[in-house]
């Protein structure tokens, strides 16, 4: 999903909260290289200052974020607190959930079938499922295309924050649920606007994108973001948050109002989600790690998760209304912003907000996760920090 609708830290556990890794080099690999260089230190030092001012200045309980570096090491970063009971410090190592920002997996394995010819971007989305009798109920069900999906401009209304779903959702927290009773939500609805001739964020776009995909290959799209993405490319964090246990999952705080089970605190104490989290599925549906999210973005918008030519069509977008002169892609949110154009994604779960962005002139990527979704107590936009982020890491 994606909209917008303090802890305690002391000197030890600031120190405690920097973790560096560099992937893949061989700094620290003899007894004379123990230490990383003085460069990197003070780039980290740097880093893990302006996410402490960004904690200072809100009353979140805590963030995690990492920035993958053009040599290829990532450099992890926390502060605050993973609960605020039981006072655990917030480790690279625990798990968010990503909302939205997991719709780049998904779109990146409907390029990967584009690429191969299994998918049409300009095909009717009615070529594909129009031999489902409800399928004819979708709004503009018609005229719209894949790109239309993955662009959001089908006209397909949201079905996920409409008051029913939420209350059923909230009425059955161990129900499955299957896509057709997702898309059940928007059935026979009058369109939003005419496909083609408007914006509007809608994860029911990528539910279908998702069925789509699930019929031509014959196989859960889970199975193959895992065994073509997320395998080959070592990110071992990053999990579907397909059942109300997800494995590493720190606390979530989703405010009093939350309609999405009705409670601040989103683990129960036996560690169940207080709702389940698979409805989400195509339209985000993993958990993961900032740093496995930073390694994502530099593999996803460097071309290295799927053929590099077809990086420009993934990266040709249309106008949206998610901040100045901003751009959708295809699963993909395109700004420029101070620190020079970027290419991500920003996602809410109940719970957590997460943003992730590649900066091409920089050669950075980022992430940042916190584990809460009342953007009121942030003091700042977590946009605004990935951006301050990539301009430290690029000077």
């Amino acid at each position: 999903m994606n909209t917008w609708p303090g802890g305690f830290t002391s000197r030890s556990v600031k120190l405690k909260s920097l973790c560096i890794l560099f992937l893949g080099s061989s700094i620290g690999a003899s007894p004379g290289h123990s230490q990383e260089p003085a460069s990197s230190q003070d780039l980290a030092s740097r880093l893990q200052s302006t996410l402490e001012a960004f904690h200072a200045g809100g009353t979140f309980p805590g963030a995690s974020a990492a920035v993958s570096l053009p040599d290829g090491s990532v450099i992890s970063l926390t502060v605050g607190e993973a609960d605020t009971v039981r006072h655990l410090a917030m480790a690279p190592e625990g798990r968010m959930l990503q909302g939205s920002v997991g719709k780049t997996y998904f779109a990146a394995l409907a390029v990967q079938l584009m690429g191969e010819g299994a998918l049409d971007l300009n095909a009717k989305v009615s070529t594909y499922l129009g031999h489902h009798p409800w399928y004819a109920r979708i709004p503009n069900a018609s005229g719209i295309t894949v790109k239309h999906l993955m662009t959001h401009t089908s006209g397909v209304m949201r079905y996920e924050f409409k008051e029913a779903f939420t209350q059923d959702l909230t009425a059955q927290p161990d129900k499955h649920w299957e896509p057709e009773e997702l898309l059940s939500y928007v059935l026979d609805e009058e369109a939003s606007f005419v496909e083609g001739e408007g914006w509007e964020y809608s994860d029911t776009n990528f539910i279908l994108l998702g069925v789509i995909m699930e019929e031509i290959t014959g196989r859960p799209c889970y199975e193959l973001i895992q065994e073509r993405l997320l395998g080959p490319l070592g990110l071992e964090n990053t999990v579907p948050s397909s059942s109300r246990v997800i494995p590493g999952l720190v606390q979530g705080y989703a405010g009093p109002a939350n309609p999405f089970g009705g409670t601040d605190e989103v683990l129960l104490p036996d560690g169940r989600f207080v709702i389940n989290p698979q409805f989400e599925w195509a339209g985000g549906g993993f958990a993961s790690t900032p740093t496995d999210l930073a390694r994502w973005a530099r593999a996803l918008y460097t071309g290295t998760a799927f053929d590099a030519e077809l990086l420009a069509m993934m990266l040709d977008g249309v106008p949206a209304r998610l901040g100045p002169e901003s751009r959708y892609g295809l699963g993909v949110i395109l700004m420029d912003t101070p620190a020079g154009p970027s290419q991500g994604h920003s996602g809410f779960f109940p719970g957590y907000l997460t943003e992730m962005a590649y900066f091409p002139e920089l050669d950075v990527a980022v992430a940042l996760q916190v584990n809460t979704s009342v953007g009121r107590s942030l003091g700042r936009s977590p946009a605004s920090v990935l951006v301050e982020l990539a301009q430290v890491a690029g000077r």
